[in-house]
């Protein structure tokens, strides 16, 4: 039971905001009592906590996967955008901004283990885009891993970027064809173009 309330309450956090749903709603949508909630997290924090650990250590999971193909880095970066849309839905919600403002030591923790994960994967994708003759052999590693990542954080920003303004999903898509016409070499905005052409 307790694997069933932390899947919902994921679901529901992801598609609604962690703000929006309550306990009561959790458990509307299961059929059980909120006692029965309780009996397995004692409090909603401590629900948020784990429902967000859980997805974070899920999206790595599927990330870890897709690096294992070793792919052409650039195909590999689509993919894990892909891949991560999937899992966080359209957020229409701006979950992670709702985190942020309500649960700020939940927001903090997980903030820091995304950026390990992502430098840790930008990195390496990046270094072997080099080796590859895809990037430009002249660019920062360290940096540009941290402008990605600050980037990716920036456009999730609901009050900066106004889903009454953009759609999430595009903002993804744009921001995704912005670093790597920033950083690839001749032969690897011959393969961008490619690949976006074929994928539209």
């Amino acid at each position: 039971m307790k694997e069933q309330i932390l899947s919902k309450a994921t679901e529901m956090f992801v598609t609604l905001g962690f703000k929006s749903v309550t306990m009561d709603d959790i458990a509307a949508e299961l059929g059980i009592s909120k006692k029965t909630i309780y009996l397995h997290f004692s409090t909603k924090p401590e629900l948020v906590k784990h429902a967000t650990f859980s997805l974070f250590e899920t999206i790595s999971c599927g990330i870890d996967s897709i690096r294992a193909f070793e792919k052409n880095p650039i195909e590999e970066l689509f993919e894990i955008k892909n891949f991560v849309l999937q899992h966080l839905k359209d957020e229409g919600t701006s979950p992670i901004y709702q985190l942020q403002k309500y649960y700020p030591k939940i927001y903090i923790t997980l903030r820091s283990k995304q950026f390990e994960k992502m430098d840790d994967c930008i990195v390496y994708n990046l270094q072997k885009g080099i080796s590859l003759g895809l990037y430009r052999k002249e660019i920062m590693v360290d940096a540009i891993s941290r402008f990605y990542f600050a980037g990716m954080t920036s456009i999730k920003d609901g009050e900066l970027f106004p889903n009454t303004m953009f759609n999430p999903k595009e903002l993804q898509n744009q921001y995704l064809e912005y670093h790597l016409r920033g950083i690839c070499s001749p032969k690897g905005i011959e393969f961008l173009n490619q690949l976006i052409k074929t994928n539209n």
